[in-house]
C-alpha cells in the first residue's frame, strides 16, 4: 500500500510540473533589427490567440544558441541551417531545425561611389564579413558579378585563398559583418547582408546586384533543442507563424526579405 501511496504522490507531483511547465510562457530568443520585429509580430498574434510567448532580442548571435542549449529561452529565430550546423560542431552543441518555415535574408553588393558595376576601377576596395559563411556569400556574389573567378566546388567554404582571378585587382577587406555597410564611406563596393542594411536605415533596392537564390541551407528557422522540439506551446506558435498575416507581414514591412515554407516560391540571383 505505502507503495501505491507512494506511486500516486509521485503522479500527483508530475502532473503539476508538467501543468506548471505548460502555465510558463513560451521564450523566443532572436536578433535585434528585422527578424527581431517579426517575431514580435508574430508573438502579438500568438498572444491575442491566448498562446503566452516572450521574446528576447540579443545582439550576440553565440548567446543566442548558447541561451536555447543552456535551456534559458526554449527556441530562438536568427540562422540558417548551414549557420547552425557549423555552431553545433564548433561549440559541441546538439540544436535542430523545428519547422521549416522560416525566412530568407538576401545579401547584396551595395555602393555610395559607384551607380554599376561597370565602374569599378583597378584597384578599387571592396567589403566582405570576416564571418566565414557570409564572407563566402560575398566572394559567390562577386564571382556572379562577373568580378572576380573562385576555384569550383568550394560552395560556402570558399575565402579569399580561393581566388584564381582577380583581372581588376580588387583589395578585398574583411570586416565585421555588422559594420560592412558602414564602410561604404571609405570602400567602392560592400557586400552587406539585408539584415544589417534595413536595421542601418539602407534602402535594398539601391543593391548594385542582389542575391535572391532561395537555398535551404539559408533559411532563418527556429531552433531548439531536440527534447523541445515537440513542446506543444513552440507547435503551437510555428502554426501561428505560419499564418498568412505573418507571410504579408514580411512581404510589406522587410522588403527584400524572402518568405520560406509557407508556399512553393522560386527566386534566383538578380541584378
Amino acid at each position: 500500500m505505502a507503495l501505491i501511496r507512494m506511486a500516486r504522490v509521485a503522479g500527483f507531483l508530475l502532473a503539476l510540473t508538467a501543468g506548471a511547465f505548460a502555465d510558463q510562457p513560451l521564450k523566443i530568443a532572436t536578433s535585434a533589427g528585422p527578424v527581431g520585429q517579426l517575431v514580435s509580430f508574430a508573438a502579438k498574434l500568438a498572444n491575442d490567440k491566448g498562446i503566452d510567448v516572450k521574446v528576447i532580442e540579443l545582439t550576440d548571435w553565440v548567446a543566442l544558441n548558447e541561451a536555447v542549449y543552456s535551456g534559458d529561452v526554449d527556441a530562438n529565430l536568427f540562422q540558417h541551417g548551414t549557420y547552425l550546423a557549423l555552431q553545433n560542431k564548433q561549440r559541441g552543441l546538439n540544436l535542430v531545425q523545428v519547422d521549416k518555415v522560416g525566412v530568407i535574408a538576401p545579401v547584396g553588393l551595395f555602393s555610395k561611389k559607384i551607380k554599376t558595376l561597370d565602374e569599378i576601377k583597378s584597384g578599387d576596395s571592396v567589403a566582405i564579413p570576416n564571418e566565414p559563411l557570409n564572407g563566402a556569400r560575398g566572394l559567390i556574389l562577386l564571382e556572379r558579378a562577373g568580378l572576380i573567378k573562385l576555384a569550383p566546388g568550394k560552395g560556402f567554404s570558399v575565402s579569399k585563398l580561393d581566388i584564381v582571378e582577380n583581372p581588376k585587382n580588387l583589395k578585398i577587406i574583411e570586416l565585421d559583418p555588422a559594420q560592412t555597410y558602414r564602410s561604404l564611406d571609405d570602400v567602392t563596393l560592400a557586400l552587406v547582408n539585408i539584415t544589417y542594411l534595413l536595421a542601418a536605415g539602407g534602402d535594398p533596392k539601391s543593391a548594385l546586384i542582389i542575391d535572391r537564390t532561395v537555398d535551404d541551407g539559408l533559411v532563418l528557422r527556429f531552433t531548439a533543442r531536440p527534447d523541445k522540439q515537440d513542446d506543444p506551446r513552440l507547435k503551437a506558435f510555428i502554426q501561428v507563424f505560419k499564418s498568412p498575416e505573418v507571410k504579408q507581414f514580411i512581404e510589406e514591412k522587410l522588403p527584400a526579405f524572402i518568405p520560406a515554407g509557407f508556399d512553393t516560391q522560386s527566386h534566383s540571383a538578380t541584378r
